[in-house]
Parts: C-alpha cells; sequence; structure tokens
C-alpha cells in the first residue's frame, strides 16, 4: 500500500519531485523492511541510563568496543547516583579505550549528576528535557527516546544514515541537522525509529563508505548514486 504522505515545495525543490514521490519513498521503506526485518540498537544495554551512557560513548568509537567496555563500568557504578559520586580518572580509566575519554568521562558524570539532581534518578522521557543533560545532544536523545521508549521525536542521523540518505537523494543537504529536518518530511513518522535501525545496518553491511556493495543491495534500482559500483 502506497503511503500517503505530502512533500512540501521546499523539500521537493531541495532534492527533485520524483526523488520524493511516496511511491518511491514506500519502496525503500519496503526494501529495508525486506533486507533487516529485525534491525535494533546495537548497543548492549539494560535501561535508559545504560543506554544514554553507551550512546555518548559511543561517539567517534565502534559499538564493538562501547559494548566492551559498558560492563565494567556499570559493575563499578550501576546507577546515576553512583556515576556522579565516582570521580574523573576511575572513570577515564574505564572508558580510556572508547577515545576522547577525558571529555566522555565529563559528559557521562555530568550527565549523571544532572539526572540525579534534577530528574530523580530516572533518564527524562521528553527531547525538551532529555537535550539539557551534558553530552545528550539530539541524536543521542533520539536514540535514547525511540529505543528505550518507543518515542519518535526525531530521526537518528549517525555517519550512516547521513551518508545513505544522500545517496537516495533524500537530502541534498550538508549537516546532521538539516538532514533529520529532511528525512522527517518524507519519512512516515511510525517509520523513524526502525528506518534508522535498518539504515545503520545498511550502512555497515551493504553500502559502505568507501566501496559500497551494491551488488548486494536490495535498494539498488531506487539509487542513482554516483559512486555506484554496480548498476543493474
Amino acid at each position: 500500500m502506497p503511503v500517503k504522505k505530502t512533500v512540501s515545495n521546499k523539500a521537493a525543490k531541495n532534492v527533485g519531485r520524483g526523488d520524493l514521490a511516496p511511491e518511491r519513498i514506500a519502496a525503500i521503506l519496503k526494501a529495508l523492511d525486506e533486507a533487516y526485518p529485525d534491525a535494533t540498537c546495537a548497543l548492549n544495554h539494560h535501561t535508559p541510563w545504560e543506554l544514554l551512557v553507551a550512546t555518548i560513548l559511543s561517539a567517534q568509537c565502534t559499538d564493538v568496543r562501547v559494548n566492551m567496555v559498558t560492563p565494567e563500568l556499570f559493575r563499578r557504578f550501576p546507577t546515576p547516583a553512583a556515576m556522579a559520586k565516582a570521580s574523573l580518572p576511575e572513570l577515564e580509566e574505564v572508558i580510556r579505550t572508547t577515545g576522547f575519554f577525558r571529555n566522555k568521562a565529563k559528559s557521562i558524570q555530568g550527565a549523571a549528576k544532572k539526572i540525579t539532581e534534577q530528574f530523580g534518578g530516572k533518564v527524562p522521557e521528553t527531547l525538551a528535557e532529555l537535550i539539557t543533560v551534558p553530552g545528550a545532544a539530539r541524536k543521542t536523545a533520539n536514540v535514547v527516546l525511540g529505543v528505550s521508549y518507543g518515542k519518535a521525536e526525531g530521526v537518528v542521523v549517525d555517519t550512516h544514515v547521513f551518508r545513505i540518505a544522500r545517496r537516495l537523494d533524500l537530502t541534498k543537504n550538508d549537516t546532521a541537522e538539516k538532514v533529520e529536518q529532511d528525512l522527517m518530511k518524507v519519512i512516515p513518522k511510525d517509520h523513524w525509529i526502525r528506518f534508522s535501525h535498518q539504515v545503520i545496518q545498511h550502512g555497515r553491511q551493504v553500502c559502505l563508505a568507501r566501496k559500497p556493495k551494491c551488488d548486494q543491495c536490495n535498494l539498488e534500482t531506487l539509487c542513482k548514486s554516483k559512486d555506484k559500483t554496480w548498476w543493474s
């Protein structure tokens, strides 16, 4: 069934009416559903707090590495209150291998203090509140809201989503913020959460940055990217 979606004149002018046609968007979403029906967040966690910390640590770091670090981190500091009381050297020691560990230690301790002191130890459930937490910029907030609370207040735009959205001509913008706004206009809201998970998985497995595996891509016929490596 075609997705009923109205494309704004501004968006259509930016990318091209054909590229944003509801039928094409529906075909892209169908292909992603077929390829990645069970796509989920790759960061291991048990609570919204653990997901928030893991997402902060994932900046410029692989999810695999973060998943190696967080078990020990949460063993030592299992709650926001416990992490708020930790010393920065203690936190830095545990998260060192995630890179930029000094800034990340400040962020996760700042998040712990904010959540403990102002939100009663509970990760807030609204975007407006969550983005006031240190380290929780819009992308991080969208991850936590979508995965932990099932709330779609935006589209997670990481490096994979940014790259693939541009390759598929869903946007021509060059900042994550603007790409997110473009995606929110054309992707139905009930797809926002799983769309990001699916595209991230697609970016890791098939639509690679340097040499995409276009001959293995079920979106290939919908893609006109200049850096395609194979055409059907």
